[in-house]
C-alpha cells in the first residue's frame, strides 16, 4: 500500500517516511502484448444523440441525398446507393457508401442494392487509386452500435485510404487530426477521377 510523502511533518519532527509502492505483479491482469490508450473523451461522442430507426429522423444518411452534391459532399450517386465524403475522416479521401434506403444491417439489404453497394466500393476504390495513390486501404463497415458503427441505424461502408507514415500521436497528444486538403477539394477530385462504365 503507498504512504503520504516525505517531508517535515507539520511540527517540524523527522520527515516522514518515503512511500513505498505495491509492485505491478500484483495487479490483475493478463498479458496480451497490448499497450492501452485511454480516451474517455470519447464517450462524449458514444453516449450522444444517435439516429433513430425512422428513417430521417436526424439520420445524415438520409439527409445527404436531398442536398446538391457540393452540400452534402456526395461524390457519386447511383440508382439504389451513393458514396459521401466521411464528415470526420480518418485519412483523406475517406469516403463511406450508403444505400438510400434507411436499413441499419447488410443482410437487409435487396439483391440490388448489394450489387450496387458492391460495385459502388470497387469504383471508390479505383477513383481514390487515381485521384491520390494510396499504399493500401481499410474496407468495412460495423454493424451496430456496440460494434462500434457511429450512426447504426443506416448502413455504411467505409473505404479508407493509407499511406506509409499516415498514423501519429498528434490526435492523441493535441486532440487533433491533420488533414493537408479540405474536404470540398477530395471530393472534387474524386467526382473527376470516378470510373465511367
Amino acid at each position: 500500500m503507498t504512504t503520504q510523502g516525505s517531508g517535515p511533518t507539520p511540527t517540524g519532527g523527522s520527515p516522514a517516511p518515503e512511500p513505498t509502492l505495491e509492485p505491478t505483479t500484483d495487479f490483475a491482469r493478463v498479458e496480451d502484448g497490448f499497450e492501452r490508450l485511454w480516451t474517455p473523451h470519447r464517450m462524449a461522442y458514444i453516449l450522444g444523440d444517435r439516429p433513430t430507426e425512422e428513417a430521417g429522423h436526424g439520420c445524415p444518411f438520409c439527409a445527404a441525398p436531398g442536398k446538391t452534391d457540393a452540400e452534402g459532399l456526395i461524390v457519386h450517386r447511383g440508382e439504389h446507393c451513393y458514396v459521401v465524403m466521411n464528415l470526420f475522416p480518418y485519412n483523406p479521401g475517406h469516403v463511406l457508401v450508403c444505400p438510400y434506403r434507411h436499413v441499419s444491417l447488410y443482410v437487409d439489404l435487396t439483391d440490388d442494392e448489394t450489387a450496387e453497394f458492391t460495385a459502388l466500393t470497387k469504383q471508390a476504390v479505383r477513383a481514390l487509386q487515381s485521384a491520390s495513390e494510396p499504399h493500401g486501404y481499410n474496407l468495412g463497415m460495423n454493424q451496430g452500435a456496440v460494434a462500434g458503427a457511429g450512426v447504426a441505424a443506416h448502413l455504411h461502408q467505409h473505404v479508407v485510404p493509407r499511406w506509409s507514415g499516415d498514423s501519429n500521436f498528434l490526435p492523441i497528444v493535441g486532440q487533433t487530426k491533420a488533414l493537408p486538403v479540405l474536404l470540398e477539394d477530395t471530393r472534387v477530385r474524386l467526382v473527376d477521377a470516378w470510373p465511367t462504365g
